[in-house]
């Protein structure tokens, strides 16, 4: 019988729509983890809406929903995961978490997806709180095995451009160098070779001690009516990080395994 694989899923909760731990929780359940969901935020809808409301959690709340585990010996995890948040204090005691979390496994794997905007007609614009960019490069960055960001976030982190595969490919070098393994951005604004109902991501796995492993392009199909449309953008960093999740549980080789669905 298959060890039991139990993932940390920090993200946000919304009462109306599939984001972040609404839209994470099912999917992975089915693939057979574990999931322990922590919302960073509750909110009555995402922010794409014209409107929106709800609460958002500080480091005091996060630090004391996370003492109720620690008090009960239940904070045992193969897998962290998280998305978006729009405290500061909050995304800098995550890292505190996952630096005892990894103390107490060192097998355990960071999946990161670092958000904080997008891209509208070739413009980007965040929608978190601008301090929480300097949190995410100088300490949520460096923590994390995978990290899967946008165009526009590899950019924010990187303080580069990108307007072919040959800068991803040195944005992507410079993510690595800041610590993760393995970065997937998960959407770009790069002409498909399929046409423009395609979108373009890229990702790059790098192994101690060797050059990075590039998997350029990869191609994704959009329905022409879904393009642009903000809900179609929220869902679709979550199912990357569902797919950076799987993967990376082959990938490091672990004992532990999502049960077979």
């Amino acid at each position: 019988m298959e060890a039991e694989c139990r993932v940390l899923s920090i993200q946000s909760h919304v009462v109306r729509g599939y984001v972040g731990n609404r839209a994470a929780t099912f999917p992975l359940q089915v693939l057979g983890f574990e999931i322990d969901a922590l919302n960073s935020v509750q909110f009555s809808n995402h922010t794409g809406y014209a409107h929106w409301k709800g609460q958002v959690l500080n480091s005091d709340e996060l630090h004391e929903l996370y003492e109720g585990l620690k008090l009960n010996n239940v904070n045992k995890y193969d897998y962290v995961l998280t998305g978006y948040t729009r405290d500061k204090s909050f995304l800098a005691s995550v890292v505190d978490i996952v630096r005892e979390l990894k103390q107490q496994n060192s097998k355990l794997v960071y999946v990161c997806d670092p958000v904080m905007g997008d891209k509208w007609n070739g413009e980007g614009s965040m929608y978190v709180p601008e301090d929480l960019l300097p949190v995410y490069k100088e300490k949520v960055v460096p923590v994390a095995d995978i990290i899967t960001p946008n165009q526009f976030e590899a950019e924010l982190l990187s303080g580069r451009k990108i307007h072919s595969e040959e800068e991803a490919l040195v944005v992507m070098d410079v993510l690595h160098a800041m610590g993760p393994d393995t970065v997937v951005i998960t959407s770009s604004d790069l002409p498909s070779s399929r046409g423009s109902d395609y979108l373009i991501a890229l990702g790059s796995q790098r192994t101690r001690g060797q050059h990075p492993e590039r998997l350029l392009p990869l191609n994704d199909h959009m329905g022409t009516e879904s393009r642009g449309s903000c809900e179609s953008g929220c869902r679709g960093a979550p199912h990357a990080r569902r797919a950076a999740l799987t993967a990376s549980v082959h990938l490091t080789g672990s004992g532990a395994r999502g049960r077979p669905g």
